[in-house]
């Protein structure tokens, strides 16, 4: 059987990464206690497994606190009953999470008399630090919508192969800062900006003219051999200790030209030799 529990902040997506996935055939179960998740994966096992194959649950911090600390122990609990449980945690910067409970005018869950929402925010995080840590894929949603996110959902979990690396190459404007959700973040500001090129400037590391200005570039091409030999290395070790996602930012000034550049070319190597291999550009989405 198959378990992904999602966690998270409240408002940065947990219920529609759990509706994508009930959409995909998977059998979800939002807001569990987390004490009873142990009763509730028994009850699941004693049903025939066609039934059951894939199982969801959402774990929020109205979870007991002391069920959240021993979170790290119920984990390895249900390992040892021969559960593929995969964790993700998905989570926003604060700007963005309190102007989505003012669009919604929804009530955070741990809102009480007089608790500013920014507090509340703050100690929802503290109660849910143990599932942030032990996440298998760790989401933020600041820079994306409801469509961007069900897609990610889709393209990273729901069609993952079993026991394969998912990995995601992202390219980034540090203006807009890094991304929360990098396992390796890769600066690459130092290279030739094609951003000083007047023809360049509109355009991104996607289109033939900013492409052929950086594959004429020296420094450019050795930076992606340092990146991709680091990767050759890194990426088998992830395997080895069963990691199920790896993802790789690239970073320049604005998002717009090297680190598009870079992230492509990366991608388009890795690919022939990695089977679940995609791509996303924040500041171009």
């Amino acid at each position: 059987m198959k378990l992904i529990i999602i966690s998270g902040l409240s408002g940065s997506g947990k219920s529609i990464a759990l509706h994508t996935l009930e959409d995909e055939d998977y059998y979800c179960v939002d807001n569990l206690p987390i004490g009873l998740l142990p009763q509730f994966v028994d009850q699941i096992l004693s049903r025939p497994l066609q039934l059951y194959g894939n199982v969801a649950v959402g774990i929020d911090a109205r979870s007991h606190s002391e069920d959240l600390r021993e979170f790290n122990e119920l984990m390895q609990e249900l390992k040892q009953k021969d559960i593929e449980v995969e964790i993700i945690y998905i989570q926003a910067e604060m700007e963005t999470l309190i102007k989505r409970f003012s669009d919604t005018r929804r009530k955070h869950p741990l809102t009480k008399k007089g608790l500013p929402l920014s507090e509340a925010i703050e100690i929802e995080r503290t109660l849910l630090k143990d599932v942030a840590t032990a996440a298998d894929l760790y989401i933020d949603s600041t820079y994306t919508n409801i469509h961007e996110l069900r897609s990610y959902i889709k393209e990273r979990v729901v069609r993952r192969e079993h026991d394969r690396l998912s990995l995601l190459f992202q390219s980034f404007g540090f203006k807009n800062g890094a991304p929360a959700d990098s396992d390796f973040v890769f600066d690459v500001r130092c290279l030739p900006n094609p951003h000083w090129e007047p023809s360049l400037r509109p355009l991104t590391g996607q289109d033939p003219e900013v492409i052929a200005f950086l594959q004429e570039q020296d420094d450019v091409q050795r930076m992606l051999d340092h990146i991709r030999n680091y990767l050759d290395f890194v990426i088998p070790k992830f395997k080895q200790q069963n990691r199920y996602y790896l993802t790789v930012s690239i970073g320049c000034t604005g998002g717009q030209h090297r680190s598009v550049y870079i992230a492509e070319s990366l991608h388009d190597e890795l690919r022939e030799t990695h089977q679940h291999v995609s791509i996303r550009h924040r500041e171009l989405n």
